[in-house]
């Protein structure tokens, strides 16, 4: 084979100094990085070669050409071995989405194609975005919102979310993504936790927060994007509490801010010089177990992302011809949508895609992807199946480039759909809101083992280790982790520094996530530490029966869980929910039993079945097993 050129796995900063971090080769990891730079690690390294590193500030700054160099290779191994990481003292995310791409003069390129409820078109270019979010930084400033504060962004996808954060990063301010589908209690824990002093959102999310306000003593701001027409529409006892909060200064519309700022105001602001690792953005978790943790991130999570966007998605964005356009129905307040779509398509200076659907329609998402023109995407599992079981989904007509797909395991029956539908190969891949696309697949360069969440990304030292932290041999379930230091890996857990020391075994950050390492170097997902079932002295996995089930024609979607057995120690539950076309009977649950023995395992079949309506799943579609144990509890008292 002929080596190929592979754009951009090599982050390089021309006409600067720079460090490098975690230099990787095949056997071994080396460090040469700033003080600045060493992460995660409170004791010295005498392994650091410090070097002085430039002071740059707005008017010097030197933004990265993700396009100048090249990483020569012709297949996976090569590309790995010779990557190495470029991380610049000083990095702001905000100017790299937003203030680099007027600097080179495509301030006119669409950053993002924002579709409403109505079908409606409004192309937002980056020159927009930098004059909006100047005059909103102008107006936090004004405010006293200053560098280091936290801000909620209580906003969906849309141009008002962009706009928010690209204000606050430029300001230096730790910008909160929360999920509009919040409830009230939900929103309370995370704005209080994070003592947020202010909040970006729209009308309708105002409703669940007036209730919330004597609690919330350090939110001193709530900006709202609105229209009059919106306002109409609200009910007589709102709108008084709605204006009073308005007359008192608690609450600002964004359209008074921008008559406050005419003409070229907006010039100037200035955005502040924040180096790599200054914190930027706190997403909490999606955990199916106690409170939320916020996940404190720093400005380089953006350049730690990158090449786990380019390998999924066959080295986006390398095709030359390709006019690019990248969407995902994730919300862009999880890190899914934030960092795996949203930065990195403006960084590139690809444009997103936006559009909010009110409930999940895998039709409506279909021709959205057809009718926009849509290359790249990113389509959690359970978006891919409900795609696949519905028989009015287009099955032609996309122009898809790549299609990335993490969270659960997609397994062969999905992965050959996605070859018949999109004429590409769907690229799983793997990561969590510490430490996001750790592993991944790349059909463009390596061969895709269904079931594998794929290699480790290029600059991830990624493995499978016991409790002590030492790396187990091929074929053994051990701990999914990930080795510091690394620039994909959070700071910390915000106000929770025990939480924080217990994620890491040494330099290891584990993952919480049970899997193995094959001879040929793919990992392949097991179970959640607290998901393994042990029957009979066997250690079952979850994720793989449930694929098993997916294959049996009445089989929609399952979960499956380990429920006590005097006999057994656990034995094997499994959640069933049916295709429409089918009933729950006694000689169902047997053809279940039975396919599962003949195509997987006889230990590992699941002797108890329930058919339920539906499963219990997280805002980002992962099965909620905890939840299933709970009803499994109750139907036995």
């Amino acid at each position: 084979m002929n080596k190929i050129k592979i754009q951009s796995l090599l982050l390089r900063y021309s006409n600067r100094v720079y460090s490098n971090l975690n230099q990787l080769n095949s056997n071994s990891i080396s460090c040469t990085i700033s003080t600045s730079t060493c992460i995660n690690n409170n004791k010295k390294n005498n392994n650091y070669n410090i070097l002085n590193i430039i002071n740059r500030n707005y008017s010097t700054y030197t933004f990265s050409d993700p396009n100048e160099n090249f990483v020569h290779g012709k297949d996976y191994n090569e590309i790995y071995k010779n990557f190495k990481w470029n991380i610049p003292d000083h990095f702001n995310i905000g100017q790299e989405i937003c203030d680099k791409h007027v600097h080179q003069n495509n301030g006119d390129k669409v950053a993002v194609k924002f579709i409403d409820e109505n079908g409606q078109i409004k192309n937002y270019t980056f020159k927009q975005m930098q004059k909006d979010s100047n005059i909103l930084a102008l107006a936090l400033g004004d405010y006293g919102i200053k560098r280091g504060d936290r801000v909620g962004v209580l906003l969906s996808q849309g141009i008002e979310t962009v706009i928010s954060h690209s204000a606050l990063l430029r300001s230096g301010i730790i910008s909160i993504p929360l999920f509009t589908l919040f409830g009230p209690e939900a929103l309370e824990y995370r704005l209080s936790n994070s003592s947020s002093s202010c909040l970006m959102t729209d009308l309708e999310n105002v409703k669940k927060l007036l209730p919330l306000l004597p609690t919330l003593k350090s939110l001193k701001k709530i900006i709202v994007f609105t229209t009059e027409q919106d306002k109409k529409n609200c009910d007589l006892e709102f709108t008084k509490s709605y204006e009073k909060l308005r007359e008192q200064g608690t609450i600002v519309e964004w359209n008074d801010i921008l008559s406050k700022y005419p003409g070229e105001s907006y010039k100037g602001f200035k955005p502040v010089s924040t180096k790599a690792d200054d914190p930027a953005v706190i997403i909490f978790t999606s955990g199916t177990t106690g409170n939320p943790k916020g996940c404190l991130h720093a400005h380089r999570v953006l350049i730690g992302h990158l090449p786990g966007v380019q390998l999924p998605q066959n080295l986006f964005p390398s095709n030359k011809s390709a006019k690019y356009v990248f969407y995902t129905p994730a919300d862009w307040a999880w890190i899914g949508g934030l960092l795996d779509v949203l930065l990195p398509s403006l960084y590139y200076g690809v444009t997103v895609l936006a559009h909010r659907f009110p409930k999940f329609d895998p039709i409506k998402l279909a021709q959205l992807m057809i009718d926009h023109k849509v290359t790249t995407c990113f389509l959690p599992p359970t978006a891919l199946k409900m795609m696949r079981q519905n028989p009015q989904v287009p099955s032609k007509g996309y122009s898809i480039i790549s299609v990335g797909s993490g969270g659960e395991s997609l397994g062969d029956e999905l992965l050959d759909w996605g070859r018949e539908t999109f004429n590409t190969t769907i690229n799983e891949f793997y990561g969590q809101t510490e430490a996001n696309l750790l592993v991944g697949n790349c059909s463009a360069i390596m061969k895709v083992k269904p079931g594998s969440m794929g290699k480790p990304i290029p600059g991830h030292q990624v493995n499978v280790i016991d409790k002590d932290g030492n790396i187990l041999p091929d074929g053994v379930v051990g701990d999914i982790a990930v080795k510091r230091p690394d620039p994909v890996i959070f700071l910390k857990y915000w106000e929770n520094d025990k939480a924080t020391k217990s994620k890491f075994v040494g330099d290891w950050l584990v993952t919480g996530d049970l899997g193995k390492k094959d001879k040929d170097g793919y990992i392949w997902y097991t179970s959640r530490d607290d998901d393994l079932i042990n029957s009979s002295g066997y250690r079952i996995g979850p994720s793989e029966i449930e694929h098993c089930l997916l294959r049996h024609p009445s089989v929609a979607i399952s979960g499956v869980i380990g429920v006590p057995d005097a006999l057994r120690g656990e034995v094997v539950k499994a959640y069933i929910v049916l295709k429409q076309s089918y009933k729950p009977t006694k000689e169902l649950t047997v053809e279940i039993q039975e396919y599962v023995k003949k195509n997987l395992a006889a230990h590992e079949y699941p002797r108890l079945i329930e058919f339920i309506d539906q499963l219990p799943m997280t805002t980002t579609g992962k099965i909620i097993r905890k939840d299933l144990r709970e009803l499994h509890k109750k139907s036995q008292k």
